[in-house]
Formats: structure tokens, C-alpha cells, sequence
């Protein structure tokens, strides 16, 4: 079946018309990216199984005050999709020299799912590129997260995967496996975005149908899916290296949605920084880009602002 799905480009160019598709090659690799607007530069870095398409609904907003740049993480979309290299230390040292090759000293940088762990790992790395950090419905992996359940802790969590909202974690186990996920999702991956959002929206409108195909078509390779378990294939790796980083100091905000405000809370507040604060935001499940685009932006405007800080 011959795609129906648009071009980067074409994308890029139906937010606005100062919106281009570009490359660049940063620590060894190609890098994918969506830029434009004019002012302080924001870099937005997206999520499994996602690409900078995420964003879309809160960019052309951000751009009328803000450079904006939307980002496909290693393995990601337009981006390249190497054998290795999917830790976030070394993920993170891509969006350090992206930022570079942008012509910034730095960047207000926000960061959705795999996005957020990578954040967090710039500006522990390499905290003069970042001058703020907002981190979006997920915590950085840290030996808790050995400890999660690989089946279903209650009744209502199996509930929940039969029917409903909620669940568990499945996929961190199943994304661990080398071959099988590429056998069984290759030409076949809106089975599972379609599963997630059944599960993880409030709003199923949210993420229309274009959307859903956009991800779908970016997932379908057996490279793609090889590249984006990656993600989840290091977290070890990650785990290890958290516990070598100095404190983090420049101000966090973690943004949240409904189903995961009381984990965030508790696990960014104990020990991930020393200026952070956690805020639920209403009405949205995971996807919060797409669910709540206008609450988003009013949090980040205001933590932009040059008299903000997290704890604010």
C-alpha cells in the first residue's frame, strides 16, 4: 500500500509558514528537527512512540515569542537510527551539540516521555545548555524502577488493561526483547498506538486520525521499532549513570497529568534537584501536548518569564 502520510516538510510547513524541515549532524549521527520562530531559543524533545509531531499543536503559539525547535530523538523519526548509542547520556550530548549547531549558548529545553529522562540527563551533563528545564509526565528512571511489577499489582489495573484508563507498564518489559517486538509490530505498530491512547488519553479526539498514522507510519520498519526499544533497552545504563551526576540545580518543572500526579510528586520532589516543582494538569492523561495544548503553554510561558523559578 502506497503511504498517504505527509513529508517532514510538508508538516513542518502547514504550522506556519516560517516552519522548516531541516538536518543536522551532531555527535556522530543525523539529527531531524522542526524550527522556527524568533526569540529564546526552546528546544522540545518528544517521546515514545512519537516524533516531533507531538508538539504540533503547541508551536506555532511558542514560536511568536520563542525560536522554537522540535526535535527527533536518535532513533526517532527523520532522524538516524544507529545500532547503539540510545543511553541519555550519550542522547544527551546529541541535543547539547544540536543546540550549539543552532547558534545558541543554550535553550529553554521541554521534554515529553523518553523526552523528559533526556532532559534531565542535558542538564546534569551539561547544565550551561540548559537555563530551564520543564520535564512532562514521566520521572527519570532511578533504581525504583528496577523494582516495577512485571504483572498487574490489583484488580483494578487488570480491569483497567481489559477496558479502561490506566494499567500498567507492559511495554517497559516488552521492548527489553531483541527481534520479537521487530517480528510481530513491523507493518502493524497502530495496533499499539491506538492501544496506548485508548489507555493513556482522557480525551480520545485529542490525537486525531492523521496523527495516528503519522506515528504508526514512523514505527513500521523493523528499524524503527529495533531503534526506538533502544530507549528503554538502556535504561540500566541510565540507572547507573544517574548515580554519578552531581545535584541538579537550574530550576525544574514536571508537569503532569491526572493518572500520574502522585508518583511525580513523590519522585521528583525527593531527590532530583534542589529547585523543582510538580504541577497536575487537569483534564489530561499522558499526552498532554496533545490533550491540554493551552494549560501547556500557560505553564511554560510563565516558567519562562526571567523572574520565574520551579519552586515559584
Amino acid at each position: 500500500m502506497v503511504s498517504t502520510v505527509p513529508t517532514d516538510a510538508e508538516l513542518a510547513a502547514s504550522l506556519a509558514s516560517d516552519f522548516t524541515s531541516a538536518y543536522a549532524e551532531v555527535n556522530g549521527i543525523r539529527l531531524h528537527h522542526v524550527t522556527g520562530g524568533t526569540g529564546e531559543p526552546v528546544i522540545l524533545l518528544g517521546g515514545w512512540p512519537q516524533t516531533w509531531w507531538q508538539f504540533r499543536k503547541i508551536m506555532p503559539e511558542l514560536a511568536l515569542r520563542h525560536e522554537v525547535t522540535a526535535v527527533d530523538l536518535r532513533g526517532m523519526g527523520g532522524s538516524a537510527k544507529p545500532e547503539s548509542g540510545y543511553d541519555k547520556k550519550t542522547m544527551a550530548r546529541d541535543i547539547h551539540e544540536l543546540i550549539r549547531h543552532l547558534g545558541h549558548e543554550s535553550a529553554f529545553v521541554v521534554g515529553h516521555d523518553i523526552g523528559a529522562s533526556l532532559g534531565y540527563h542535558l542538564a546534569a551533563n551539561f547544565p550551561q545548555s540548559v537555563r530551564r528545564l520543564i520535564t512532562v509526565d514521566m520521572g527519570v528512571p532511578d533504581a525504583a524502577w528496577q523494582a516495577i511489577s512485571m504483572l498487574p499489582g490489583s484488580d483494578e489495573q487488570v480491569e483497567a488493561l481489559a477496558h479502561g484508563l490506566g494499567g500498567y507498564p507492559w511495554w517497559f518489559a516488552f521492548n527489553q526483547l531483541r527481534g520479537l517486538p521487530e517480528a510481530l509490530l513491523a507493518d502493524r505498530f497502530r495496533l499499539v498506538i491506538d492501544w496506548l491512547y485508548r489507555h493513556m488519553l482522557l480525551e480520545q479526539d485529542a490525537v486525531d486520525e492523521q496523527a495516528r498514522r503519522i506515528y504508526a507510519h514512523a514505527y513500521d520498519s523493523p528499524d524503527a521499532i529495533r531503534a526506538g526499544n533502544g530507549w528503554y533497552q538502556t535504561m540500566r545504563q541510565d540507572i547507573a549513570d544517574l548515580d554519578t551526576y552531581p545535584p541538579v540545580t537550574l530550576p525544574i518543572l514536571t508537569l503532569s497529568g491526572e493518572q500520574s500526579y502522585p508518583q511525580l510528586r513523590e519522585q521528583m520532589s525527593a531527590d532530583k534537584g534542589t529547585d523543582i516543582r510538580v504541577v497536575e494538569i487537569k483534564g489530561s492523561g499522558h499526552y498532554l501536548p496533545e490533550e491540554q495544548p493551552e494549560q501547556l503553554l500557560r505553564e511554560l510561558f510563565s516558567f519562562f518569564a526571567p523572574s520565574a523559578t520551579a519552586s515559584s
